[in-house]
């Protein structure tokens, strides 16, 4: 059977004030039946068994952990491991809820599978699991994160997709999401709109936090065999937050500190940043009720990353109850922050990584000096920065 996860939302999706589903009514049956799916296929040893054969056989886990030692030799204080999710196939964390729902959709006679992305690695995986389960696939996704990610733009075509560049608002994630969105309401009788996060009305952040969990179990086995005790901080990057709750899954009910790390961008003016458990407020944003960067008026405001997965004004429901709760703590890292640690981790350990992990990096570098030798902090690498090197290089003026 899956992982029993550790937070779920009532009967409604809400996780305290959280989540919910803010729909049009014509969708509320359909979203009803997604449930309904979704509720059985997790109770079918078929299914089941089917999903873990694919994360073993064809996504390649259990994912390693890792002794960063040279950069903990570097920092001069905490060890550093990382749970390497950048060494999946397809490159990152996406194609554990991509496989899962490719699987669902497929369960449930869907044509179909339909996505947003941002920094593509969504978009490539959904293209992956649609390509392996015979669905067709049309990704959505922010003409400005199109001129960004070009390798992962092409890695979705030769998978088969459509990708559709989307031209309206600021040209990133949200609108990405807007555009999916609304294609999704033309047909939903034949498509499956796969979200890319722990976002989205009810039953989707549920859903993706299931898939995801695997991370964390793994990581919560594993992290004691290699450094000989559970991790003190487990920290990772948050935009919409699926990689950020799979690791912190398997750490909730331990004495783990955890840490999830938000984008700062150029500043905190609005519309330099991603901050949004940092700086938003309470609002409705794609069907959810969660922080939300917003206008007074309640529109989302536009919002900047150096990091195209992590420039999203909301927040998943489950991240806005953890904060609020105090069970989690959310920081900031800028883009300049970033990019250093992305710079260092490729010198001091010969892994690349993406642009997004890199804020969980930078935040560890960041606290390690200041604890002891002892101490033990896991960081989550979502993915790995094949996607990100035209443009690092270009930045840098390499």
């Amino acid at each position: 059977m899956t992982h029993i996860i550790t937070h779920t939302p009532d009967e409604k999706g809400y996780y305290g004030e959280y989540g919910g589903q803010f729909i049009p009514p014509p969708l509320v049956p359909l979203f009803k039946e997604i449930t309904l799916a979704y509720n059985e296929a997790i109770q079918d040893i078929d299914f089941i068994t089917e999903y873990h054969n694919l994360l073993t056989h064809y996504v390649g886990r259990p994912s390693p952990i890792y002794y960063a030692k040279n950069l903990s030799e570097h920092l001069c204080g905490a060890q550093i491991y990382l749970k390497r999710e950048d060494l999946n196939h397809t490159g990152a964390h996406k194609i554990n809820h991509c496989l899962g729902e490719a699987l669902l959709a497929k369960r449930m006679g869907k044509k179909k599978l339909l996505a947003e992305t941002g920094a593509g690695q969504h978009g490539v995986a959904l293209a992956t699991a649609a390509a392996l389960v015979g669905l067709e696939c049309e990704i959505h996704m922010g003409a400005i994160d199109i001129e960004k990610q070009q390798p992962n733009v092409v890695r979705m075509k030769l998978l088969g997709a459509t990708v559709v560049a989307v031209e309206s608002g600021g040209r990133c994630l949200k609108d990405a999401v807007d555009s999916a969105f609304g294609a999704y309401m033309k047909d939903p009788e034949d498509v499956f709109f796969a979200i890319g996060s722990v976002v989205g009305p009810h039953p989707y952040p549920m859903m993706v936090h299931q898939f995801q969990s695997v991370v964390g179990k793994e990581a919560h086995e594993q992290i004691v065999d290699i450094a000989g005790k559970l991790p003190d901080y487990a920290i990772a990057c948050v935009g919409g937050g699926s990689n950020a709750i799979g690791l912190f899954d398997g750490f909730l009910k331990e004495d783990t500190k955890l840490i999830g790390v938000e984008p700062s961008g150029k500043s905190f003016k609005d519309g330099d940043h991603a901050a949004t458990l940092t700086l938003g407020k309470k609002g409705v944003i794609h069907g959810m009720m969660t922080y939300v960067l917003q206008q007074e008026t309640g529109e989302p405001l536009p919002v900047h990353s150096i990091a195209s997965g992590l420039d999203y004004p909301g927040v998943g429901p489950i991240h806005a109850h953890l904060k609020d709760t105090g069970r989690v703590e959310y920081v900031v890292i800028n883009d300049e922050e970033a990019l250093y640690a992305f710079q260092v981790l490729c010198k001091r350990e010969g892994i690349i990584p993406a642009i997004e992990s890199a804020h969980a990096i930078a935040h560890a570098m960041k606290i390690a000096p200041t604890l002891g030798k002892e101490t033990v902090l896991l960081v989550n690498l979502s993915g790995r920065g094949d996607k990100d090197i035209d443009f690092v290089v270009e930045r840098l003026g390499m």
